[in-house]
């Protein structure tokens, strides 16, 4: 195996073997401090479109939040504003402090992480290189350059808290889809991260995939605070703790899934009316908050970008069916 980024092969043998789904072990305290997110009358505008029109947005620490809304409601554009990808207007508070405005490296360095769709890993190094150069962030090139005996402690934690330990030496390129999604959250984890923000973590993932992220995610928020964009309703409603719907630009409704689904100014917009039991066999209660695939109509970014002042993931979109709230 070439010896990139001075670490050595872990000396931890792989099985070989494409594993469908993770068991998380727990997390080790890691002496993080709870953060929240505070997002106020946050307005950003492209061309005389106002993608996004007075948000106010509260996260509270350690909350696992999901962001829905229709092609075009602005959850991206508002990721793209707390992360520095576009210019923006009013107040995002984070750790105690305004971050609006300053340079995406400088949001980065206070805590926050960021992924898009398509994990960007480098394939052609290992599991454990990769997390290894996410971990380097904050050390200089020589450190960068001088070989290690050792795997960092942080970056060990990384590798049991998503599932790869048995896959540190395989190249990244390698890995089943949903494990390429598990090492970027790893990439963030090793840099302390205390705001995740994630796009469609589980799109195109096989069902104990999906279940296996849900898990993560959850474990993850124990100590960190988690906000998923995502249009896999299903897969809303099993692990959200809370939920935004954004419409417009706006938010329409804010609460528990029950809650949103409840919502008359949901059923009203997705629906065309509130529901009634003839919209689903189950009744108005049981209206099923769906999204629609596609693409974002305002991404506010071309493409994968880093929001971690490290190479590699720095860092959301959102199918109409009966009774659907639909997403992108």
């Amino acid at each position: 195996m070439t010896e990139i980024s001075g670490i050595e092969p872990s000396g931890i043998e792989s099985s070989g073997s494409e594993p469908s789904g993770i068991e998380p072990p727990g997390i080790e305290p890691s002496g993080i401090e709870l953060s929240g997110l505070e997002i106020r009358q946050l307005r950003v505008s492209f061309d005389g479109f106002t993608a996004v029109d007075g948000v106010d947005l509260d996260v509270r620490p350690g909350d696992l939040r999901f962001l829905i809304g229709p092609n075009g409601a602005g959850k991206t554009t508002l990721v793209d504003a707390v992360t520095g990808l576009v210019r923006a207007q009013g107040s995002v508070r984070f750790g105690g402090e305004d971050i609006l405005g300053r340079s995406v490296h400088r949001i980065a360095r206070s805590g926050i992480g960021r992924t898009f769709q398509t994990a960007t890993v480098f394939e052609e190094l290992t599991v454990l290189q990769n997390l290894d150069i996410a971990a380097g962030a904050g050390r200089g090139p020589l450190t960068m350059l001088r070989r290690r005996k050792g795997v960092p402690d942080s970056v060990a934690r990384a590798l049991e808290t998503v599932g790869l330990t048995e896959s540190a030496d395989r190249p990244a390129g390698t890995l089943a889809h949903g494990q390429k999604q598990w090492l970027e959250i790893g990439m963030l984890l090793v840099q302390d991260v205390r705001l995740l923000l994630l796009d469609e973590p589980v799109a195109g993932m096989s069902h104990d995939e999906r279940q296996a992220t849900g898990e993560l995610l959850e474990l993850i928020s124990q100590e960190r605070t988690v906000v998923v964009i995502e249009h896999d309703m299903d897969f809303m409603r099993s692990f959200a703790r809370s939920v935004s719907v954004l419409h417009a630009g706006r938010v329409l409704s804010e609460g528990t899934v029950a809650e949103v689904q409840a919502d008359p100014k949901v059923q009203e917009v997705y629906l065309g009316h509130a529901a009634t039991t003839d919209d689903t066999p189950e009744g108005a209660a049981a209206a099923t908050v769906h999204d629609s695939a596609g693409p974002t109509a305002v991404r506010g970014t071309a493409g994968p970008a880093t929001v971690r002042g490290t190479a590699g993931p720095a860092t959301v979109q959102d199918t109409a069916a009966s009774a659907a709230v639909q997403e992108a």
